[in-house]
């Protein structure tokens, strides 16, 4: 396909050697999978949290509504939710339109997610459309996911559905989308802005469907006029943060970016992308953990396509070096004695005052096997077998959500837990140096900005 397989090798050297962690990934050319793999224990048939790459999914929704006749994209957004109104409707507010929530440019001067998550369990359409509009609709970019979620509301005002059983028969059962699950707030409307999760290749072929403007095996799952419309510049390039080098400053189209080299993307935190390159005809997924993003795309215009051929190459060694390793992908871990010492440890702590609530914890092992149990606001219990990863799950932020963890003995003698948020893209790793030592639980980057360790001081021991 004119890519040398020496190009995705020094792809995915380039990502390791900024520390870029990364959990799986689909590169497809002219509708072909070039190259994909996935950083063991994350594999192909289990979803990833996709973040904001949700909203692109929310902008489809709206595409598919108007193109039903149920919704226009002058419509006022007022119109839709008479009974969640605040008691004074100010012009702003009142002039808001469908295509606002679209383009992010709904007048708010600052990001509304903070007040949906204010509002609980309380209704957050009353939440959002009670801030202040301080702009003329239309006039103003800021990157806002309550404009999402409003989407999302406003599908399910029209339909009676939520915005993913609205999405499955038409978008999804499509394209071949077997497993998904969009969070919904206590009313039941699905998240909009955050919150999809679907598998890696899922993402890879939502972006083929884009590139295709809109069609799938043959069939015209979404209007080519909407694709078109979702990926074109609507807030102007240099509207948003950032010099002309970075891929945030390239313009904004309704809930996708517009890139560099001709490209567009639907991304979300911790480096999820969904990125289109129809100059080239290809489109990369990538589900990840990274906190620098811009970094995974530099890769991706160096490697990838500063390398792409105009014509097929000859057969290279590279080839099969590629194979091997897309095959033998694996996350950085800990390294571990092997085969582990059999050691029984009962160990208690006391936490220092934290902001996650935590209070006490107590480590128990017993040959190969044991349990982390941590008290406090919300316990946690995390059972675990050394040298080996255990899946589980853990109620944490609220939400019960699934976890995968390791542990095991290093060679100075200390017991150490990785624990993966397998399919929300967080990592903790726990370490225990021996007896008298603190326990310390490092709530690892990215998803706290930077690495963030707690520590709890040794209570009783027992060996």
């Amino acid at each position: 396909m004119g890519l040398p397989s020496g190009a995705m090798l020094a792809w995915l050297d380039a990502l390791a050697a900024d520390g870029l962690e990364l959990h799986g990934f689909t590169l497809l050319c002219s509708g072909r999978v070039l190259a994909g793999g996935h950083w063991f224990p994350y594999v192909p048939g289990r979803v990833h949290h996709l973040y904001s790459l949700s909203k692109a999914f929310a902008a489809a929704g709206a595409g598919l509504l108007i193109h039903e006749g149920r919704l226009r994209l002058d419509d006022r957004v007022v119109d839709f939710f008479p009974d969640a109104l605040p008691e004074v409707v100010g012009g702003h507010l009142r002039a808001m339109r469908v295509e606002d929530l679209l383009t992010m440019r709904t007048g708010h001067a600052a990001d509304t997610t903070d007040v949906l998550y204010a509002a609980g369990e309380e209704d957050w359409v009353r939440a959002v459309l009670a801030q202040p509009v301080e702009f003329t609709p239309g006039t103003h970019f800021v990157y806002n996911s309550g404009a999402s979620f409003l989407l999302s509301a406003l599908v399910q005002r029209v339909t009676g559905q939520t915005l993913l059983e609205f999405l499955t028969p038409r978008l999804l059962d499509p394209l071949g989308i077997g497993e998904a699950a969009w969070p919904s707030n206590a009313q039941g409307v699905d998240l909009g802005g955050w919150g999809l999760h679907l598998r890696t290749g899922d993402v890879a072929r939502f972006g083929q469907l884009l590139l295709n403007r809109g069609r799938w095996q043959g069939r015209q799952v979404l209007a080519p006029a909407w694709v078109d419309a979702m990926s074109a510049a609507h807030v102007p390039p240099g509207t948003n943060p950032g010099d002309g080098n970075s891929d945030w400053a390239q313009g904004y189209g309704y809930q996708l970016w517009r890139c560099r080299h001709g490209a567009y993307r639907a991304d979300g935190a911790f480096g999820q992308f969904c990125v289109v390159m129809p100059e080239q005809d290809m489109v990369l997924a990538v589900t990840a953990g990274v906190g620098n993003m811009q970094r995974v795309l530099d890769h991706t215009w160096t490697h990838l396509l500063g390398r792409l051929q105009p014509s097929p190459l000859p057969p290279s060694p590279d080839e099969e070096a590629l194979r091997v390793r897309c095959a033998g992908l694996t996350l950085d871990v800990p390294d571990l004695l092997d085969p582990p010492p059999l050691r029984d440890v009962q160990a208690q702590f006391v936490f220092d005052p934290n902001g996650e609530g935590w209070e006490s914890a107590q480590l128990t092992v017993s040959g190969g096997r044991g349990t982390l149990d941590i008290l406090g606001a919300t316990p946690h219990t995390v059972p675990f077998r050394l040298n080996g990863w255990q899946d589980g799950r853990i109620t944490t932020w609220g939400v019960n959500v699934a976890l995968t963890v390791r542990a095991g003995w290093q060679a100075d003698g200390a017991l150490v837990l990785t624990l993966l948020l397998i399919e929300d893209g967080a990592r903790w790793e726990v370490r225990w140096a021996g007896p008298g030592a603190a326990l310390t639980v490092q709530l690892c980057a990215p998803h706290y900005g930077e690495d963030h360790t707690l520590s709890a001081r040794a209570s009783t021991l027992g060996a």
